[in-house]
């Protein structure tokens, strides 16, 4: 397939079939990873990433190294104190 580099503000793009994108497990307006090897450019769907992955981890890390308390404990909540009965 043959297509054409297009001017888009200060920077150029290439108009990709649907197909091609599918191919590689993206669609319009998913990141991607462009990398070139040789004289090529090398376009790859970015893996999905779900917005708390790793978030496990970091908290226990934090909790083994101390790093876990209350951020300004100082500071009270009264509707914990006055209000909540302890059941969701």
């Amino acid at each position: 397939m043959r297509s054409s580099v297009r001017k888009i503000g200060n920077s150029a793009g290439v108009i990709l079939p649907k197909p091609f994108l599918a191919s590689i497990g993206a669609e319009a307006g998913d990141p991607v990873d462009v990398t070139m090897e040789d004289d090529r450019i090398i376009i790859v769907a970015a893996p999905k990433k779900h917005p708390r992955d790793g978030w496990e981890e970091e908290a226990r890390a934090m909790a083994e190294a101390g790093a876990d308390g209350l951020v300004w404990p100082e500071f009270g909540n009264d509707f914990d104190d006055e209000e909540w009965d302890g059941e969701w």
